[in-house]
């Protein structure tokens, strides 16, 4: 990439180029864990279950993923102010579908789509960012707060539609997005020159099989972990027929990189030590950072706020994930030992899950649960960009691109991966819960009579008629159980994502070669473009 090339015109000042420049990605940022906003009302929505928005999200993602290696054969194609404009029309035209559709099968491959135009999105602009940045301190920022941006999605996106989706049909989101991209694409026009970055290279040779590939294993894996355990796994045809064909596109993956010399992801990046190092520990942090989704399911099922009261409440997971990110970026800079970045971190991920696991009750003060939100995003924040810094510059720079493709792999197979153990431990861990309770729940019983009696009671008092107050009572009973089952499963998933912290924890503190390893990066290009 040739620098010192007037990307942007003269007269542009930097701030403007930097809000430019966010400003693309973000109503794209905001697309990405939209169905996640307000799960029911978009299932509602488009009458579907809330697994099948799940698995919308994960389309999404499987695009980003999937498309983020063959993305850089268009960026040498074409300029970069005709790539922008290219992408935001693409995108503006696949977020008026989304605005008009409520169809799940015009939804699903739109969502698909909409993951490579992010791709497209977010590498030209990092690009473009790195482009202007002289300095090893100002790439490692510029790195770090792209990656914060990344992780703050999900909260941030709870908090500005929350009252949008709770006042409008929830497609109203798809409007504002749209008109957000407007003012984009008419900066871009006005402020950007018509330049290369690279030599032009044609659009031949295209590694589109294995990007086909890398797609069909990636949309499987969310198939299958998301659906599984409501078709019984291996027992339903559909997720039987979908096992099989994940080894068989990942054979076919394999034999044609075997054979490529330039393949579509490099897999010598798994012969560095530091790199499965990183990988695997990045791996686990997303099973923890999606575990939060248990906390959000408690305070509507359990403590009964609506979604814009639990926006408010993870607006301090927000916070934490900002000053986690500012933290980390700072020792970074200061090349700090990786130990003393991901140590305390996963300390604060182990502390918020032992309080969380404390603070499950069927009757609780919200407030008592914003310390533990914001040690979450704190630790979070400490560990997500050091990481991918880490693994990115642990492989030699030609395999960069390579590396962060698997580090967004690596994340999306624990989204999956996330998905489907919370969806088989509550199943399994509220029915033997359940079934636990049921045993007590007789005729004999004294706490189940005491607590009938105080239900029935209540009724009565409040005017019901005695036949009535009796059928309330047993109903209020059982969803009193129903109640400490959701909370029992949620305390065993937090006790044992506690055991496995304090697992990394012990490998992080006696793995060798950390002993003196520091992060920074060795290269200004950490995207594929």
């Amino acid at each position: 990439m040739v620098s010192g090339i007037p990307i942007f015109k003269q007269w542009v000042p930097g701030w403007a180029i930097k809000i430019i420049l966010f400003s693309l990605i973000l109503p794209t940022m905001v697309l990405f864990f939209l169905p996640f906003a307000n799960i029911n009302a978009a299932a509602g929505f488009y009458g579907s279950e809330p697994a099948d928005i799940q698995f919308a999200v994960g389309l999404f993602y499987a695009g980003y993923v999937a498309f983020y290696s063959l993305e850089r054969r268009f960026f040498t194609f074409l300029a970069a102010k005709e790539y922008f404009v290219v992408f935001t029309i693409l995108e503006i035209a696949a977020t008026v579908i989304c605005y008009h559709t409520d169809e799940l099968y015009l939804l699903f491959p739109l969502r698909f789509f909409q993951g490579m135009l992010f791709s497209s999105t977010v590498n030209l602009s990092l690009s473009l960012m790195f482009t202007r940045l002289h300095t090893e301190r100002a790439r490692e920022i510029s790195f770090s707060v792209f990656f914060g941006m990344l992780i703050c999605i999900l909260p941030f996106n709870n908090l500005v539609t929350a009252d949008l989706i709770d006042a409008f049909n929830f497609n109203i989101v798809y409007k504002v997005a749209l008109f957000s991209y407007l003012p984009c694409l008419c900066a871009i026009l006005i402020s950007m020159n018509n330049v290369r970055l690279n030599v032009r290279f044609p659009l031949y040779k295209l590694d589109w099989q294995s990007f086909v590939y890398w797609g069909l294993m990636l949309v499987l894996l969310a198939y299958v972990c998301i659906y599984g355990q409501e078709y019984y796994w291996l027992e339903d045809p559909r997720i039987r027929c979908s096992v099989i064909a994940m080894p068989g596109a990942t054979l076919l993956y394999v034999l044609r990189v075997k054979s490529m010399k330039r393949p579509y992801v490099h897999p010598g990046t798994f012969s560095f030590q530091n790199f499965r190092m990183s990988i695997f520990l990045l791996f686990i942090l997303f099973i923890c950072r999606f575990a939060i989704n248990i906390i959000n399911n408690f305070f509507g099922a359990i403590l009964r706020l609506d979604p814009i009261h639990v926006s408010y409440v993870n607006t301090m997971n927000l916070i934490g994930l900002i000053i986690g990110v500012i933290i980390s970026c700072a020792m970074i800079l200061q090349k700090k030992n990786i130990r003393f970045m991901w140590i305390p971190g996963f300390l604060l991920l182990l502390a918020f899950h032992v309080t969380m696991w404390f603070l499950f009750n069927s009757e609780a003060n919200e407030n008592n649960f914003y310390l533990p939100l914001f040690m979450q995003g704190l630790g979070v924040g400490m560990i997500m960009a050091p990481t991918i810094v880490y693994a990115v510059s642990s492989v030699p720079v030609g395999m960069g691109p390579s590396a962060s493709s698997i580090c967004l792999a690596t994340g999306y197979l624990g989204f999956c991966v996330s998905a489907a153990l919370i969806n088989y431990c509550e199943l399994y861990s509220k029915s033997r819960h359940y079934n636990a309770f049921q045993d007590h729940l007789t005729k004999v019983d004294p706490a189940a009579l005491h607590g009938l009696t105080a239900r029935t009671g209540k009724l009565l008092h409040y005017g019901m008629a005695h036949q009535q107050a009796v059928k309330g009572g047993s109903k209020l009973l059982v969803d009193a159980v129903n109640k400490q089952g959701q909370i029992r499963f949620a305390m065993d998933y937090y006790e044992w994502m506690a055991l496995m912290l304090v697992a990394v924890l012990l490998l992080i503190a006696i793995f060798p070669s950390l002993n003196k390893t520091v992060v920074y990066l060795r290269s200004r290009r950490l995207s594929p473009a």
